[in-house]
Formats: C-alpha cells, structure tokens, sequence
C-alpha cells in the first residue's frame, strides 16, 4: 500500500454554541464567504472559504466553552503574507472587542522574526494569525517554548 504523497489539510471542523454569532465572527475577521450552510433546527452548520475553497466548517452542536484541559483541538492557525495584515486582523479583532493572549503582535519565539496575534473566538476556541517575517525579534512571551504552544 502506497502513502499518499500529496497530503495536505484539507478543512477544519469546529464545533460552535450559536452557528449565527460564529459565522459572523470567522466572515467579518477572515473574510471567509459561506459556501454552503444548513438551516434545520437541529442540523445548523456553515462552510466558509474563501474563493471556492473550504477551509473551516462549523458545527452547531455543542454548549459551553472551549475546554482548553482537554484532549483535541489545540489552537488554529492561519499565516498571512505579511505583518501588516497581522496588524489589519488585530485591529478587525480589537473593534469586536475580542480576547487576546498577549498585547499587539508577539514573536514565535526568543529573537524570532515569525510572529503574531493570539486570540479567542465567541466560544473560546484558541486562533492564531501569524506572518513568517516582520515581527519584532523581542523577548517571547513564554521563554524557553514556541509561544503558540503556550498561551
């Protein structure tokens, strides 16, 4: 049996309280277009991408908040061409009055020219966006570790 060798991600699922609130969080700070979505009362969900591509799916079947103790989701990821976007995101992030992990754009790591903005959504999932050059190469948050592992 042969591996595939042209892997990749594909989409990520998360799982929301309330699929309204949530798809206008992830549209007006991505930017994403819904591509698809489910309406029934006990079957809500979105497809948001961007130009025809999937890339998050959300679930309306969950309550609570995002439980960062447990097994699963860690965080989620999104890397951007430049820090200027980084700081455009933060700004859209700052104007909804979202909850950040550190202040402004923080490096990856000691000295790291990587860096970004770490922030929750309405249900506490953990997002990252990130540009691979252009932070300011400054102390990490979390000495020692990659500040994306930790926050």
């Amino acid at each position: 049996m042969t591996k595939a060798s042209t892997l990749q991600t594909g989409h990520v699922g998360l799982n929301v309280t309330d699929l309204d609130r949530s798809t206008a969080f992830y549209r007006e700070v991505f930017d994403f277009e819904v591509l698809a979505e489910g309406k029934d009362a006990d079957r809500r969900w979105a497809f948001l991408g961007r130009h025809s591509r999937l890339l998050v799916t959300l679930w309306q079947q969950s309550e609570g908040t995002f439980a960062t103790a447990l097994p699963g989701l860690h965080h989620l990821s999104f890397q951007v061409d430049s820090v200027e976007e980084v700081r455009a995101t933060e700004e859209a992030l700052r104007a909804r009055g979202a909850r950040f992990a550190h202040e402004g754009v923080v490096p990856h790591g000691e000295s790291g020219a990587s860096g970004g903005i770490f922030f929750s959504d309405p249900d506490g999932i953990r997002l990252e966006v990130y540009a691979p050059t252009g932070a300011d190469p400054a102390d990490a948050p979390t000495a020692g570790a990659p500040t994306c592992g930790f926050f």
